[in-house]
């Protein structure tokens, strides 16, 4: 690791703990040439797949814009930004564990409500107000009286290609 007072190339470890979830290691390092020290954090690369816009524009996966619009909701509301982060890697757990190469931004939306809804109802609505773009009262009403959204069916996460499979589709044809 580069020192980053004097630019050394050899530098080392003094310490190394994990954070409490255990996916981040925090290292203390010191440079033996000028006695600088500094803190480094590693974390495992995982590899995203790409957003598919409602457009239809591909991009590649940005966790500050998911966490972003989930603090925007929970703005002045008693919801702790730990509880925002853990939110945002529950929803990339989701997202990994379906194995895709592609996924809707539609799907990353409905997990962010998902989630909101067992979190903080109001945080919830804000989401789904701005998310589902309500035209009329009516319509917001209709969310608050509605069902809680459920993302243990890939179906219902907008997933066209897994709703196709059930009906005698294949996968690859959502995909076309």
């Amino acid at each position: 690791m580069k020192c980053p007072y004097c630019t050394a190339i050899d530098t080392k470890v003094i310490d190394s703990r994990l954070n409490q979830t255990g996916d981040i290691t925090r290292r203390r390092r010191e440079c033996p040439r000028c006695e600088g020290r500094f803190t480094t954090y590693e974390r495992v690369e995982e590899v995203m797949p790409a957003v598919i816009k409602k457009d239809g524009r591909r991009e590649a996966y940005n966790r500050d814009k998911v966490w972003d619009g989930i603090q925007k909701a929970c703005q002045k509301r008693s919801v702790p930004t730990q509880k925002v982060d853990e939110i945002v890697t529950h929803i990339e757990k989701m997202i990994q564990s379906y194995g895709l190469k592609e996924v809707p931004t539609r799907a990353i939306g409905q997990m962010a409500m998902a989630e909101l809804h067992k979190l903080d109802k109001v945080a919830y609505i804000r989401f789904a107000s701005v998310y589902r773009e309500f035209q009329d009262v009516e319509e917001f009403m209709a969310e608050l009286q509605g069902p809680a959204l459920t993302q243990d069916d890939p179906a219902s996460l907008a997933f066209p290609f897994a709703a196709n499979e059930g009906a005698g589709g294949t996968a690859s044809e959502g995909k076309k």
